[in-house]
Formats: C-alpha cells, structure tokens, sequence
C-alpha cells in the first residue's frame, strides 16, 4: 500500500477523525460506477447523508473525503434531534463527463444492498432528478421529486436554516437578530447560496457575492440588480471592508491558516460542510474574536428535509423544526461561554452525549 492508503486506514482506525461503523468501496466497470460509503454511527438510527459527485484527483482523497463528511453528519444529526446517525457517499468522477442512468442506477443498488443501514439524498454534484433514478433500485433514498413521492429540493429549507444561523450569531454578537444594514459575504450562490441571498435582501442586508461559475453570480445579479454586488473571487470577499458576516457556501475547508487572519468580518456562518481546514482552526477563529456558528448545526436544514420524507413529507413541520436553528445555535454559543471554548467544541460535546446516551439504552 502507497502511504496515502495507509493514512486513510490511520483515519478510519485509530484517529479522533475515524470510529467509523462501516466503509463500503463499490465498482460497476459495465457503468463506470467507483463510488465509497462511509457509515459513521447508527447510535441515533440508520445513517442518514448525502451522496456527492465529484471529480476527486485520487480514490485516497475521496475515501478521506466520504469518512470526513459522514462523521460530519453524525454530529448534524445529533445537533438536529433526528433518529439518525451519520452517513455519506461520494461517487468519483466529474458529473458533467460520467453520469448516466446505468450508473446511478448501479449506485442504487449498491445502497439497497445495505438493507436500510445507510439512507441517502442529494448533495454536491446530484440532483433531485438524480435520486428519482436511485429510488428505482433502492427505497432507501430521500430527496426524491414530489412527482415520486418525495419533498423536492432541500436546499430551500437549508438557506433557511442558516439564515437562523446568521440571526442567532447577530443576536450573540450585537444584541438584534436582524441583519438589517449588515454587510454579508457569500461564497458559492449555487443551490443553497441563491436562496440565502433572498433571505437576506429580504430582511434589508447589504450582500457581496462570488462564485467560480460565472453563470451562478450573473444569475444573482440579474435577479437582484440592487442591493448585491460580486467580486473576482474568495480571496477579495474575505477581505472586503467593511464586512459583518462571511458565509462559505461552496466546498469545505474555508477556514484555515491562510483565510483566518486576513478575514475581515466579526461572524463565519455559511452553508458548506466542513469549513474548519483542520483542528485548532476554531481557536485561531475565537483568538481574533471571530464568533463562529458551527457549520453542521447551521446547515441541517437539509437534513430535517430528507429525514421528515422518510415519514410522509410536510413543509410546514420542517420548517418549524429548521427555525428552532436558531434557539439552537444560540444555547451552543452559551455553552461555549459557560465552559470556556469556541462554539465549534461546545457543538461537538452537545452531540457526543447525545449519541453516547443513546449507546447506553
């Protein structure tokens, strides 16, 4: 094995990273199919996370990847209050080149074999449409259109989700949760991103915006010709004067040792999984008095989504249960207070007696 493999098998075995339940590899060659399952812990219920498509330079990377994001989903879940542990899969590839109905469909097969450990939905690089395909093989799938007996895009009530995020962070830092005449940077206006930015305009923030597709930011600013404009890219917005809040919206990995100490704003609270490079980043973040919202508390809109499709999908109930968001993230940034540590750790400890009490029933 090369040294990549063997700091994989490091990860998964013995770090404070690992404690994974379950990693599935799954190969279709017929459909071109290379895809990796990571169940973190089904201490809560069946894992329950996203599937994402992505163009990764090597299998190592995105089995690291997959292991990351489903412990990620542990703890979203926990914070959430949902009967679900933590669970994520990634399909290797660039979805634009490899993507076919033979191989989501070889995908969903895979899932199936799991016999409902593992339950899955949408994330980067899959679609509504995608998981229309997947359900055919495996009735473990959420994300599904209406048209087939799911509760559509999620990603409206994840916007949602972390604008209580961005008012309960506004709440903590200058006593108002509105973001009135605040300036808000947004990173990534893909498909929670766009939803976010209509949050808000709507409750009379100023908003600056970048993205790496062009056609996302154009999108943006020909639907809301006042009140946003766009700058060349991440490194201009995190440096942008004047900025309140800056929300990574895209991939993770946002926060690091290069992004945090030229950032400009007083909050980080944003869409994207993952946003801390590595350990130690929180308290890089607390050290210059910026007060970070955890990302996977404030992202889970999503995931009560999906979850609630299980069960007979009604908006108006996610939607009450994405708002409580934002009592959430308020009693995390006390916790914090109380116990004398960034937010990101008070979050981690609220989730690991979760799922340690549901061990010991």
């Amino acid at each position: 094995m090369t040294d990549v493999t063997d700091g994989v098998l490091h990860t998964l075995f013995h770090s404070d990273q690992g404690g994974h339940e379950q990693v599935v590899l799954c190969q279709d060659r017929a459909s071109g199919l290379k895809a990796v399952i990571a169940i973190h812990s089904t201490a809560l219920g069946p894992a329950l996370g996203g599937t994402r498509f992505y163009p990764y330079t090597s299998e190592e990377e995105a089995v690291a990847d997959a292991l990351n994001l489903s412990r990620g989903m542990s703890y979203k879940n926990a914070m959430a209050g949902l009967d679900h542990g933590g669970g994520k899969a990634v399909i290797i590839g660039d979805p634009e080149l490899i993507k076919s109905e033979a191989l989501l469909l070889a995908y969903g097969r895979f899932v199936a074999s799991l016999g409902g450990r593992y339950v899955t939905a949408c994330d980067v690089g899959t679609y509504v449409a995608d998981m229309d395909v997947v359900a055919r093989e495996c009735r473990w799938t959420t994300g599904r259109s209406p048209e087939n007996g799911g509760a559509g895009d999620s990603s409206v009530l994840t916007a949602f989700g972390v604008f209580q995020g961005m008012r309960a962070s506004a709440q903590h830092q200058w006593g108002d949760p509105t973001l009135r005449g605040r300036k808000v940077g947004i990173a990534g206006v893909g498909k929670v991103g766009h939803h976010l930015v209509q949050h808000l305009l709507e409750d009379g923030a100023e908003v600056v915006i970048t993205d790496v597709r062009e056609e996302s930011v154009r999108r943006i600013l020909d639907r809301h010709p006042a009140g946003v404009t766009a700058v060349a890219d991440t490194e201009a917005l995190i440096r942008t004067e004047g900025l309140d809040i800056y929300a990574p919206c895209a991939l993770g990995g946002a926060l690091n040792d290069d992004s945090v100490p030229v950032l400009t704003a007083k909050i980080v609270c944003g869409a994207a999984n993952n946003q801390l490079a590595h350990p130690g980043v929180e308290k890089d973040l607390a050290d210059r008095g910026i007060l970070y919202a955890p990302d996977y508390v404030v992202n889970a809109g999503g995931v009560i989504q999906v979850a609630d499709e299980l069960h007979g999908f009604d908006f108006d109930r996610c939607k009450a249960k994405a708002a409580k968001i934002f009592d959430t993230t308020l009693a995390i940034f006390a916790r914090a207070k109380e116990d004398g540590i960034p937010p990101a750790a008070a979050a981690d400890r609220i989730a690991e007696q979760r799922m340690a009490e549901a061990r010991r029933r």
